[in-house]
């Protein structure tokens, strides 16, 4: 039995694979931006744990963890967790930049960083579940891929930083996924919705999966995934 701790649990991605792994027994540890929402997840998945930090305020990350009691050992580190706000350069506020950059990408930093110790210890595995947008940005995504851009450079670095750890540094590229998330982009960009022709959070949770349970003389650096033909 594993240990894992994983944010963004709440919904898509997520909560699929915090249903699956716990499906399987291990421990799951779901990082909730407050009190109400680590119930809400909770009553979501019987069996989980919470941890309250919010994403978007990284500098607190620090102190809110110190307040509450973290699990003796964490096998791996899932960050799944991400907000997209589209719109071109000429438009779009400094405090768009700066969310999505504060919680696609800082606060991934700033928890890693935090709990690397118990992962040296464990020789664990952090997973960043990027996007297509973290390989190439498109009109309209700016903010949104620069992030992305910027965690799949976190994730390489710390891949090398951490290699003499044995902590090994997956990158997880999905396509565009049947999410609540991806029903705001296209309430952003003013189109349908419809959910079949996306990929389905299941199919990205199997790929985590797989980079999790590959045998620990190899590892998975970075997977694309794009919706079958």
């Amino acid at each position: 039995m594993q240990t894992h701790l994983i944010t963004g649990a709440g919904s898509g991605i997520g909560a699929v694979l915090a249903r699956r792994l716990l499906d399987r027994g291990d421990q799951v540890v779901a990082v909730a931006r407050d009190l109400g929402r680590a119930r809400e997840i909770v009553a979501e998945l019987p069996g989980v744990s919470t941890l309250v930090a919010d994403l978007a305020n990284p500098g607190r990350i620090s102190w809110a963890l110190s307040k509450q009691n973290l699990p003796e050992r964490i096998d791996s580190v899932l960050h799944v967790a991400g907000v997209v706000d589209l719109g071109t350069v000429a438009d779009l506020p400094p405090a768009l930049w700066e969310q999505q950059l504060a919680v696609n990408l800082v606060a991934p930093a700033e928890l890693t960083r935090l709990l690397l110790p118990v992962l040296r210890v464990s020789r664990g595995q952090v997973v960043f579940v990027n996007s297509g947008a973290g390989l190439h940005a498109h009109a309209g995504w700016s903010a949104y891929a620069a992030s992305k851009h910027g965690l799949k450079a976190l994730a390489d670095a710390l891949r090398a930083e951490e290699a003499e750890h044995g902590v090994r540094v997956t990158s997880i590229f999905p396509g565009r996924t049947a999410t609540p998330m991806q029903e705001r982009v296209h309430q952003q960009e003013g189109s349908d919705y419809v959910p079949e022709r996306f990929i389905s959070a299941d199919a990205v949770a199997t790929t985590i999966l797989t980079a999790l349970d590959l045998p620990r003389d190899a590892q998975i650096t970075d997977l694309t995934v794009r919706p079958g033909v």
